[in-house]
């Protein structure tokens, strides 16, 4: 099959992206069968260039199917500036046989791909990896023990470690795990309107089942017959579980020798495990590189795409085509007020900046000599919602957070207005003296910024689960790089949760899928020189 889209229309995404033109047409040879192991076939499609002198060859193993716009942004594109690309889908799903269990079978599926990859004769003898989400941890399980064939790959917002599942810091992350399970599930369903409808409704009916009584039954109606494996990594939340073991793949992180790009966006539910990534291989001297945006997850194939691709194709022509780089420096951020800038590594060498919660909701420069308590009770039956951050679902990102401040669930710390830009580029931190008399507690924090009109925005959150009901808690909130401007003023808040971004504690110790009684969690925050927040403040 021919490539279909216009010379003419490839060239005006070429310009508007404005990333190397094509150099040749490319065919298609759909659901090619390719063996595993225990007898069952995975299809892929090969997009093979019209050239005698390919650039090289690419894979991409995905769970979303292999039409539009996956085709496009990780097959077509590449297949028309010489590579062959082989866009696979994962076991049991869009006609590749066996049953879809995520994650569990990808190291060995990746390992049996490679394999028959090699013997074919248009196999150019190196090849690269590329994808996003799901398709980096693909590319992870290739890192586990890299084919000596692998040379490059670009790993977008891609997790190496899903126990708990980690998608967020340490709890159960409730809304991404549920929404995504649920639209997994159900998006085969050979009615489109149907699956474009309840995408729509996606999040109010992830809020409403997360609210419901035992949450294991609520979420099974919510699921219907699909996602079976949800009861299991509901009833097995601790990231220590034994259960979660085969779904890491860190060591990777420590000996895989093959230059890899990361790209990643601020607002990103895996930006923790990206910037771990860098700093893991970075550390053994492995060529890589890193860049952040000011994006979410759904971002990155939509406002991202243009950054993605332009840096994508850079990244496989230096490490498989040999050509020069455009890259100048190893890691790019862009700063919140400032724009891109280059960095030498990650993180920035920065100043700290201390700032004292004191009462009854202010936000100081000095130690208060008098420490003082603020108190709050959180109540699960009627959670702390969640309002923007790092999440899966459109709903996240930076967003309008007045709301809660005006929580009686809440405590709210917010400083006099700037008389100058304050620049923090790294890991933010709160030290929290804090006590709770239900030793079933969690604890939610935030940074916003507060405009002339009082109007606030997230910045940076963090969450602890299972807070000790006594002592000085430290809470490292999302890395940032964000100019606060002079006039504004920096805002800390301290909820007993964030619903339904992490899973409720229901105040009792009971498990969470069958749990039906509640308890309130009275928490006490004793303010002084103990209870501080520490901002990596940029003197550039």
């Amino acid at each position: 099959m021919s490539s279909a889209l216009p010379r003419v229309a490839r060239q005006a995404v070429t310009k508007a992206l404005k990333v190397p033109p094509p150099v040749c047409d490319y065919d298609v040879q759909r659901r090619e069968r390719i063996p595993m192991r225990d007898g069952v076939d995975l299809v892929a499609d090969h997009y093979r260039p019209r050239t005698q002198t390919p650039v090289g060859t690419l894979l991409v193993r995905a769970p979303y199917g292999r039409g539009w716009p996956f085709s496009g942004l990780f097959g077509g594109v590449y297949a028309a500036r010489g590579y062959h690309v082989v866009f696979q889908s994962v076991r049991g799903t869009f006609g590749s046989g066996g049953e879809f269990d995520p994650f569990v079978h990808e190291v060995d599926d990746g390992a049996d791909t490679v394999a028959w990859l090699r013997e074919q004769p248009w196999f150019t003898g190196t090849f690269g990896t590329i994808g996003l989400s799901y398709l980096g941890w693909t590319q992870w399980a290739l890192l586990a023990d890299p084919p000596p064939e692998l040379t490059a790959s670009v790993i977008t917002v891609g997790p190496h470690d899903v126990s708990g599942p980690r998608w967020g810091d340490g709890s159960f992350a409730l809304n991404d795990f549920l929404g995504w399970s649920d639209l997994v599930s159900r998006q085969e369903d050979p009615n489109r309107l149907r699956v474009l409808l309840r995408q729509l409704r996606a999040q109010r009916l992830v809020t409403q089942a997360s609210l419901g009584s035992p949450l294991g039954e609520a979420s099974r109606a919510l699921l219907g017959d699909g996602a079976p494996w949800f009861e299991s990594w509901l009833d097995h939340p601790g990231t220590e579980d034994p259960f979660w073991a085969r779904l890491r793949i860190a060591e990777a992180l420590d000996h895989t020798e093959v230059p890899v790009l990361f790209l990643t966006g601020w607002q990103d539910l895996f930006l923790e495990q990206t910037l771990e990534q860098y700093r893991r291989i970075s550390g053994r001297g492995v060529p890589v590189g890193l860049t952040v945006g000011p994006w979410t997850h759904g971002h990155m194939m939509t406002k991202a795409a243009p950054t993605v691709l332009r840096e994508t194709l850079d990244w496989l022509g230096t490490h498989l085509a040999g050509r020069p780089p455009q890259r100048s420096a190893a890691v790019r951020i862009h700063v919140r007020g400032e724009g891109w800038r280059e960095l030498p590594d990650w993180p920035p060498a920065t100043e700290e900046h201390v700032l004292y919660p004191r009462a009854p909701h202010g936000l100081i420069a000095e130690a208060p000599d008098a420490g003082g308590a603020a108190t709050f009770v959180y109540n699960p039956a009627d959670p702390t919602p969640t309002v923007g951050g790092r999440l899966l679902s459109p709903v996240g990102g930076y967003r309008d957070d007045t709301v809660l401040s005006r929580r009686a669930d809440t405590l709210t710390f917010t400083s006099r207005p700037l008389t100058d830009d304050l620049c923090v580029i790294g890991t933010p931190v709160l030290e929290v003296s804090h006590e709770c008399a239900n030793p079933y507690n969690d604890l939610f924090v935030r940074i916003s910024e507060v405009d002339a009109d009082g109007t606030s925005h997230n910045v940076s959150d963090g969450y602890v689960a299972a807070a000790p009901a006594t002592g000085t808690v430290r809470i490292e909130l999302d890395a940032v790089a964000w100019t606060f401007p002079a006039g504004t003023r920096i805002r800390v808040l301290v909820a007993g949760g964030s619903h339904p971004r992490f899973l409720r504690n229901l105040g009792t110790g009971e498990p969470s899928s069958s749990a039906t009684r509640l308890a309130t969690a009275r928490h006490t925050v004793h303010l002084g020189a103990s209870t501080r927040l520490v901002l990596p403040v940029s003197g550039d």
